[in-house]
């Protein structure tokens, strides 16, 4: 290329960059892209429903000041005050409460029971119910759980929670476990696993549960078989699954009692009288539950079975089955199975509501 040959081949880009100016000018204009689709909010799903049934005992019970951690007999605390003492329970579940009594474990009888089942059985049985908590004294509180394990008609959760320190105590337990009882009932986990009881971050089956000291927090243990899962801060933990019969898998219905029948307990002792077992029998109970054995027992048992009593031998150890031997089944009396006198006694009055049938009621206590 020569210098005299540069301003053509500039006359000729200039001429090319007119004709595809041009050709810009006659294409049709770029229509707009269309407008974004909105986002469309999606509605947070909504928190379970939990209610709370309370019954009173420590976790309701106010003292004097904040050291009083014995005989606090200084007020009672609402359903609506726990409720509103734990803010935190509104990420957790929509609470509300039916106030059953506000009473002291000891106290709790046939009348509060069958109140308090017939209540939660009406609520579980509504469709958008997720469980139920019961507030309870803690001397007693196992009997009630039990009873419930027995009689509730639904796998939705039921949680029996207690305190060992006043709702005004420092330190108070109350709050934690009443916390950790809501996320347990709120919980898809805890679906058929029967009536719990949970202290102290700890959850254990209502048929295998005792109260296991007068005064320390950790005082509920499930001897021998364990706790079967923790509320931990991150997740409700399960680890196993009671197999024995209940709530829906029992033959037991309350719908139409009143009343249950009489039944009481003796204690087993050296030289123990048979002065007891004589009483009841005579003040017309319909069974009577032995917390171990003695000599004088024989007798009177046998006696007390002639008229038709119901007797169950259990055992005051703590811990491990009541044997089924031939002597003591040819004698007609029924063993416990590894229930303590005080859960035998639930478990017998309800089966006098089906027979008096020793072999049906020794099937009952093998089952549950």
């Amino acid at each position: 290329m020569t210098f005299r040959s540069l301003p053509r081949r500039l006359l000729s880009v200039g001429l090319g960059l007119s004709a595809l100016a041009s050709l810009g000018a006659d294409a049709p204009e770029a229509k707009p892209a269309p407008p974004a689709a909105p986002a469309i909010a999606v509605p947070a799903a909504p928190l379970p429903k939990v209610r709370l049934f309370t019954t009173g005992g420590t976790i309701q019970s106010k003292g004097a000041n904040r050291q009083k951690l014995a005989e606090y007999n200084d007020g009672r605390v609402t359903p609506q005050e726990l409720i509103d003492d734990l803010p935190e329970l509104k990420a957790v579940a929509r609470v509300d409460f039916d106030d059953i009594s506000n009473i002291g474990s000891p106290g709790v009888n046939t009348e509060v029971q069958l109140k308090l089942a017939k209540a939660i059985n009406a609520w579980l049985a509504q469709p958008d119910s997720a469980g139920a908590v019961v507030t309870h004294g803690t001397a007693t509180l196992e009997e009630t759980a039990y009873f419930l394990q027995l009689v509730v008609k639904s796998d939705k959760p039921v949680v029996v929670v207690g305190a060992m320190r006043p709702w005004t105590g420092i330190s108070r337990d109350g709050p934690l476990n009443l916390y950790n009882a809501v996320r347990t009932a709120a919980s898809p986990d805890a679906v058929a696993k029967g009536v719990m009881v949970l202290l102290n971050d700890t959850i254990h089956s209502a048929r295998f549960v005792t109260k296991n000291n007068t005064y320390r927090v950790d005082t509920f243990v499930s001897r021998e078989l364990g706790p079967i899962g923790y509320a931990d801060s991150d997740r409700i933990a399960f680890y196993r699954t009671p197999l024995t019969r209940h709530t829906t898998n029992s033959e037991f219905n309350i719908d139409k009692l009143e009343a249950l029948p009489a039944v009481d307990i003796v204690y087993g002792y050296q030289e123990a009288s048979p002065a007891p077992i004589e009483a009841l029998v005579a003040a017309g109970v319909k069974g009577i539950v032995l917390d171990d054995t003695a000599p004088s027992f024989n007798r009177a048992s046998a006696g007390a079975m002639a008229k038709g009593i119901i007797i169950v031998q259990s055992d005051r150890k703590g811990s491990g089955r009541v044997l089924l031997s031939e002597r003591t089944a040819g004698r007609g009396v029924i063993t416990a199975d590894n229930l303590n006198a005080q859960k035998a006694r639930v478990l017998l009055r309800l089966a006098l509501t089906k027979t008096t049938d020793a072999k049906e009621i020794q099937r009952m206590f093998s089952e549950y």
